[in-house]
């Protein structure tokens, strides 16, 4: 045996051992409706400083192809916790005092990050559920509330009660949040019981940044402010990183942000400190903290064994059409769509991942990715072995992320948010199944001014190497190739 050889063997064989001793923490931060080209390294166009999501993009590997299971929230956070496309279940939201959309004893990201040794914690928006039926009161029933609308007055639940089927009940051992940022109720959860009694309903519209307000009225502790909603949040996820030293238990820390989603409630001093608006304002305000979490792991020692993971449920919510003319800030960049569309703005998303010592600093790939090769990416990586009929839609990048191939990993991915529509990606190919990518209405000045106006309805298809606005429908020249992907989305769907 050569010394080269052996050389080798041993510098694999220590590798493992390091791996098999000191598992990398995991942190992935999730942001809420931020899009495409909200970051700042992607969009040289861009009205709005990132300078720490801009910094970890060049600490690791930034992905320019990624995306999201869906244009609209629950149905993401359900497919990256699963490695599942969520329509496989389901479509919608969960709505104010919605049931879990989890499946009992389903495996998730955190089971199997917990069967691995990790401790697990949820600091942020959940948004997939909660059997709060089981604190409701006996005959208890939604009422008109002064706003005029129907929901469930604050005396409705027995809240000294546990919430169970939540966070806990999925695999998380600790979670902090308000659930929903604009659904009721609007108070602190700490594991599964709120933090203080709801004694009074959320009526109240103030003027907002940018949009509307968009809170459900619904049951709320006294004193609820929704600005002071994130930077609590930040805080929580410090302190818990704070809280892992010593401990040689490896960590996994979920943070999804509940911004830069409406309602948009920057706080001072990141009031006016952007080109493009309270919302602007909103996503600087986001990249703080996320500079917050990056910052805590290294002065508590784990940034050299942490791999960090950034993206987002979907695209930016519709106040983006008129961002575009009001302040020159496009948050999809190039790509066409907003939140709910089945167009490349919906779902392809802002991405990085920073793992210092694997991932090459300052790579950028285009290569096709989706959050649902997540969980199977961090399986293969800790020697987690899947069973059957877990994460079956995922496909393991891990390969991609060390630098040991540029791509091919995954060839085809499947877009939706809604039943009635599906799009389907095959290489550079997009095939847009349905009458229109747009859920969201589109303004009339906007497909004028780029290039849209006048498009039939109708499924197309586009070569996304040379047309990543959605421009040119080619399905009258390429008809054999719509249909082929029209099959390979129906084998998809059937699930073979």
């Amino acid at each position: 045996m050569s010394h080269l050889f052996l050389l080798v063997i041993l510098t694999i064989a220590s590798a493992s051992s390091a791996l098999a001793d000191s598992p990398p923490n995991i942190v992935i931060i999730y942001a809420d409706d931020m899009g495409y080209g909200d970051l700042a390294i992607q969009n040289p166009e861009s009205k709005i400083a990132t300078p720490n999501l801009d910094r970890l993009a060049r600490e690791g590997l930034r992905l320019t192809d990624a995306h999201s299971s869906s244009g609209v929230c629950t149905p993401s956070r359900y497919a990256l916790l699963t490695g599942e496309y969520h329509w496989r279940k389901f479509h919608e939201i969960v709505g104010s005092f919605g049931p879990s959309k989890f499946a009992e004893d389903q495996l998730t990201l955190p089971v199997m990050l917990k069967e691995k040794g990790y401790r697990t914690a949820c600091i942020g928006k959940w948004h997939l559920g909660w059997d709060w039926d089981s604190i409701r009161k006996k005959g208890a029933r939604q009422v008109k509330l002064p706003d005029g609308s129907q929901g469930f007055p604050a005396d409705a639940f027995a809240w000294d009660k546990p919430i169970p089927d939540g966070p806990l009940s999925h695999g998380f051992d600790y979670y902090f949040g308000d659930d929903v940022p604009n659904f009721p109720p609007y108070t602190w959860i700490e594991n599964d019981r709120v933090v203080e009694v709801p004694t009074e309903n959320l009526n109240a519209t103030p003027k907002t940044a940018e949009g509307s307000w968009e809170a459900r009225p619904g049951p709320m502790a006294t004193g609820w402010k929704l600005d002071a909603v994130m930077p609590t949040l930040t805080a929580r996820c410090v302190q818990f990183i704070e809280e892992q030293q010593g401990s040689n238990q490896p960590f996994f820390l979920y943070f999804p942000f509940t911004s830069p989603h409406a309602p948009i409630v920057p706080v001072e001093p990141f009031l006016g400190s952007t080109e493009a608006g309270g919302y602007g304002d909103f996503v600087a305000q986001s990249d703080w903290s996320a500079g917050q979490v990056l910052a805590a792991l290294e002065k508590y020692g784990f940034a050299d064994n942490t791999i960090v993971i950034f993206s987002a449920d979907n695209g930016p919510e519709r106040y983006a059409y008129d961002r575009v003319r009001n302040h020159e800030h496009r948050s999809s960049g190039p790509l066409r769509g907003l939140k709910r569309d089945i167009w490349e703005g919906g779902h392809r998303v802002p991405t990085i991942v920073r793992w210092p010592g694997v991932i090459e600093a300052g790579r950028v790939t285009g290569a096709l990715f989706g959050q649902i090769d997540i969980m199977p990416t961090l399986a293969e990586l800790l020697g987690y072995e899947l069973p059957d009929g877990a994460a079956i839609d995922g496909v393991s990048q891990l390969a991609l992320l060390k630098g040991e191939v540029d791509g091919g990993l995954r060839d085809s991915i499947v877009h939706n948010t809604n039943a009635k529509g599906y799009a389907i990606r095959q290489g550079d190919w997009v095939l847009v199944d349905a009458p229109s990518g747009a859920v969201s209405q589109v303004p009339a000045w906007f497909d004028e001014a780029n290039g849209y106006a006048g498009q039939a309805k109708g499924p197309a298809l586009y070569d996304l190497s040379v047309d990543l606005g959605q421009r040119d429908n080619r399905i009258a020249d390429y008809p054999e190739k719509a249909n082929e992907m029209r099959a390979l989305l129906k084998e998809i769907q059937a699930g073979e």
